[in-house]
């Protein structure tokens, strides 16, 4: 895989990532922000994650510059109404599966990744820059112990 693939997924992936266990560590203790309504949930979220960091109003708007840039990322990546599943129901609705079909998706997806993602990058490097270091230090423990009761994160059950 070419070097800026790598790097650019890679980048959408470690910033996904960021942002959605920044919305399940301030969401765990409050499930209404989970809304039918991405605007709602994601102003839900960034609220909740603003105080439990202690966020100032600076700090606050590029966190919400990164939920958007999050949701445009995702919403080029599943266009509404196409689904990954239904995407896979297309390519396999045949009687063999269609390659040709498959690598013009996969090209368009890595299209969509590398058209976004400088701008996901940059929204998630100024938003984690604009952070204090004790904000830092909350961040990164807040997402190495991920959600309580998820498997897969937050270390062994018990």
């Amino acid at each position: 895989m070419k070097t800026w693939i790598r790097r650019t997924l890679i980048g959408v992936a470690a910033s996904a990532a960021l942002l959605g266990g920044l919305a399940a560590w301030a969401g765990h203790s409050h499930r209404g922000c989970w809304s039918e309504n991405r605007a709602e949930a994601q102003a839900c979220f960034v609220d909740m994650a603003s105080r439990k960091l202690d966020l100032d109003a600076a700090q606050k708007a590029k966190l919400d510059a990164l939920a958007t840039q999050v949701q445009a990322q995702r919403a080029a990546l599943v266009p509404a109404g196409r689904t990954p599943k239904a995407e896979l129901q297309a390519l396999i609705s045949g009687p063999s599966f269609d390659r040709t079909a498959a690598g013009a998706l996969l090209n368009a997806k890595l299209q969509a990744v590398q058209t976004n993602s400088p701008a996901l990058i940059n929204a998630f490097g100024d938003f984690y820059d604009s952070l204090r270091p004790e904000q830092q230090a909350q961040l990164r423990d807040a997402l190495q112990r991920g959600r309580p009761g998820h498997h897969g994160r937050g270390g062994p059950r018990g």
